[in-house]
């Protein structure tokens, strides 16, 4: 079911009564457990109530809820291909990494190097996917792979709110395989190495990266002379170096054929029984060359000389690459077995430019919107989560009500009520519509978010000829911590470098330290580290916000220390014994403590004062900034 095919104008299903102005509502397969509610709003121009404790009066809000976390996740130590052709767990990755995705080309799929847009972790219910050929992969029930039939969740129903198309026993999915352990970085492997490199039958290894291994090796103290000895019996770990080194000195990898050429007879028969101990087929091709030299072609396909890859690892990465290669296998990757875990797992995913990835040797869909996160303060509750409204016709009603003679030009805040950058921004493209509709009647506007699509808009932000002031909500630097009180929020990186991507468009970026959690963020030690990595990506100020409690936050928090902070809870009893504040001396002392480190980075000049927006009732406050 694409998303295309289901927008407000061209069908779809069914709108359901109770929402006004609601047109219908969409549940995609893109955003599991998410229903969007399109609806034709008569006004998107807010006017806030008299008395408002905001330094404003007007807001545009494009959505009304925003979801906090991604279900299409993978264990953290999932390898995923990388575009030199080596292998990382998805922890492990950040935003900026080549990787390989995939595209259609005609009848087939093809392996093309992406990027990595997006990282994020969350805590769900795990599964284990068990194929054929022994790979094994740990997802949540909402994750999606490439099978011959097209995409399918891990888990789901044949009838019902959860009907979707869903992995079964037989089903075969998409790829090479399962990925090859790497060798172990051994005296023996280095040696071996060493002996494939310097053999004496081969060309030298000219290849710089090649060349500072060797260098690498030699003063490893390792105790090698030149000639280097072979040994009597090789070990494993000697096999698998002897294999990179030769590959590295004079293999090559072109047309989907791995070759190791130039081989004497002592090296023809190492490598040989190498390959034959690692059970990789091969035939030796004779070819007519001084001194009677052979060549060894290995065979099987893509699956195989991936395999042999990342069993050898050879440093030269430029002839590992398999751009443009179809996605066809032989090997066996029928499902055996999806069977729960029974427990929760921290789970990881990305947002590539493909909107796929090589999980494990398995084609693997990511969240393609998941580069925004978003946050939430509506007294409705969790519901909100996962019932998103979404007023579709938001920049056609906005350029109307600004064109009104009535209409006074007056600053309008975007972001202090739900994050116009959330999820499906990425999909219904609201926000440009609403830039250029303010700019254009001369409304000046800020916008406050932790949404990295917010780069998507940068140049046309850049053009605007109104003022027009952006603000990045950092709460804290720790990345464990990050992933455990806020799971489904992007990483504290991700959103200092959306500081630097603003401020290199020549445009200000305030800051917004909130929350400031007590007895766990507000040191002066880990403020300072903050603020200097804040200032470092070009911030143009600051401004701080202490955690507050207020109905729905303060149950859903606590209960959140007892499990991590058991130590702190009866202090925070104390702390917020009068309602949702913290008490006024701890303000006070948090304040003096963060000024003058403020001072000290240059960051005190603060946020413009439309972005100096105080903390608005929610059942989610934590999680809000």
């Amino acid at each position: 079911m694409r998303w295309d095919g289901q927008r407000v104008d061209r069908g779809g299903e069914p709108a359901l009564p109770g929402i006004p102005g609601l047109v219908r509502s969409v549940r995609a397969p893109e955003f599991a457990d998410t229903v969007f509610h399109e609806v034709l709003a008569k006004s998107v121009l807010n006017r806030l109530p008299d008395g408002a404790p905001m330094p404003f009066r007007w807001t545009v809000n494009p959505y009304r809820g925003c979801t906090h976390a991604c279900s299409y996740c993978l264990h953290g130590d999932t390898p995923v291909l990388m575009a030199d052709g080596t292998v990382k767990p998805i922890s492990r990755l950040v935003v900026g990494d080549r990787i390989y995705g995939t595209e259609r080309r005609g009848s087939y799929r093809h392996y093309v190097p992406t990027e990595v847009l997006a990282h994020w972790s969350t805590v769900k219910p795990a599964y284990r996917v068990t194929l054929a050929d022994g790979t094994a992969l740990i997802a949540s029930g909402d994750h999606r792979f490439l099978t011959e039939r097209g995409w399918k969740h891990v888990t789901g129903d044949m009838v019902g709110g959860n009907r979707r198309p869903h992995l079964t026993t037989g089903n075969k999915l998409m790829g090479t395989g399962r990925f090859a352990l790497p060798p172990k970085d051994t005296a023996d492997y280095r040696r071996g190495y060493l002996a494939g490199v310097a053999r004496g039958d081969g060309g030298p290894a000219a290849l710089d990266q090649a060349a500072a291994r060797v260098v690498e090796y030699l003063d490893s103290e390792l105790g090698v002379s030149l000639p280097v000895p072979w040994p009597r019996t090789p070990t494993d770990e000697w096999r698998k170096g002897l294999l990179a080194g030769v590959f590295d000195a004079d293999g090559t990898y072109a047309n989907r054929i791995v070759r190791l050429p130039n081989l004497g007879a002592r090296a023809l028969g190492a490598v040989t029984e190498a390959l034959t101990a690692f059970g990789f087929r091969h035939a030796i091709e004779l070819r007519r060359a001084p001194d009677g030299k052979a060549c060894v072609r290995v065979d099987g396909g893509l699956a195989e000389h991936l395999r042999l890859f990342h069993t050898i690892d050879p440093a030269v990465t430029a002839k590992r690459a398999i751009d443009g290669a179809a996605i066809k296998s032989d090997v066996d990757l029928k499902v055996v077995s999806v069977a729960p875990l029974g427990l929760e797992l921290p789970l990881y995913d990305i947002t590539t430019g493909t909107g796929d990835f090589i999980a494990n040797g398995v084609v693997s869909h990511n969240c393609f919107a998941r580069e925004s996160h978003s946050y939430l303060d509506f007294d409705a509750g969790a519901d909100f989560d996962r019932q998103i409204v979404v007023k579709v016709n938001a920049a056609e009603v906005l350029a109307r009500q600004v064109k009104a003679r009535s209409w006074r030009r007056e600053h309008v805040a975007m972001g202090t009520n739900t994050d116009p950058y959330q999820r499906a921004e990425g999909r219904y493209r609201l926000m440009p519509g609403i830039i250029a509709a303010l700019a254009d009647s001369g409304t000046p506007f800020s916008i406050l978010t932790k949404g990295t699509v917010l780069g998507r808009d940068l140049p046309l932000l850049a053009d605007v000829d109104v003022p027009v002031s952006l603000a990045v909500s950092i709460a804290l630097l720790d990345r464990d911590l990050q992933r455990t009180l806020e799971p489904g929020t992007p990483s504290p990186k991700a959103r200092l470098d959306l500081v630097r991507r603003i401020t290199d468009a020549g445009l200000p970026c305030g800051v917004m330290v909130a929350p400031v959690l007590p007895g766990i963020t507000d040191s002066a030690e880990r403020l300072d580290a903050l603020l200097a990595e804040i200032a470092a990506a070009g911030a143009t100020g600051v401004t701080m916000i202490p955690l507050r409690l207020p109905r729905g936050a303060r149950e859903w928090y606590l209960a959140w220390l007892g499990r991590e902070r058991p130590d702190l809870v009866a202090a925070y009893r104390d702390l917020y014994r009068g309602g949702a504040t913290a008490s006024a001396h701890y303000r006070s002392a948090l304040a003096e403590r963060f000024a003058p480190l403020a001072r000290a980075h240059g960051l005190d000049r603060g946020m413009p004062r439309s972005q100096a927006v105080p903390p608005v009732e929610g059942p989610r406050q934590l999680t809000l900034l």
